[in-house]
């Protein structure tokens, strides 16, 4: 699904819904993505950006096994980003991106493997993306990436979010 910056702060202001963001490898573009919309400050509580290991384990409270189990640039990470997120910010909706930017491999991951998660009411959703091109294009198209998962959960009733693929918990 893809959707805007503009689409999603709507969605949210219309629910009435708020959101929180941890990121590691957009490094706060997908907050600021969304506070460049008037009006974000009533949907937007705010963003941790967990580039380094220590501080999504320190900061957001992601179980340091959990990273040393699956690494950085896991699903299972993105998703305990971001429902640790939804719950520091007291938000309805976390949503969380980590990946490999570039120019190197990470943790033997490749330059354009990314994930992207978002945890709301119903559980929590993870999609993997394999991104094309330099660090910019990576990054951009993470944002996308999230906030296309994001505007499709909030598009789906809640019940049924739970049993979509990709759910982590429910």
């Amino acid at each position: 699904m893809s959707v805007d910056a503009a689409e999603i702060v709507a969605e949210l202001a219309a629910a009435p819904a708020t959101v929180a963001l941890a990121e590691s490898l957009t490094g706060g573009l997908l907050c600021a993505a969304l506070v460049s919309v008037p009006g974000a400050s009533a949907v937007v509580r705010g963003a941790v950006v967990a580039y380094a290991p220590d501080v999504k384990s320190e900061v957001l409270g992601v179980p340091k096994d959990l990273v040393a189990r699956h690494g950085t640039v896991a699903a299972e990470t993105a998703a305990a980003m971001a429902a640790a997120v939804r719950t520091l910010l007291a938000a309805d909706w976390g949503v969380a991106t980590t990946g490999v930017a570039g120019p190197e491999p990470v943790e033997g991951r490749p330059v354009g493997l990314v994930h992207v998660a978002v945890a709301g009411p119903g559980g929590t959703r993870t999609e993997q993306l394999l991104l094309d091109g330099d660090r910019e294009a990576v990054c951009t198209g993470a944002v996308a990436g999230a906030l296309g998962l994001l505007g499709d959960a909030l598009a789906r009733d809640v019940g049924r979010w739970s049993d979509l693929p990709g759910t982590v918990d429910g």
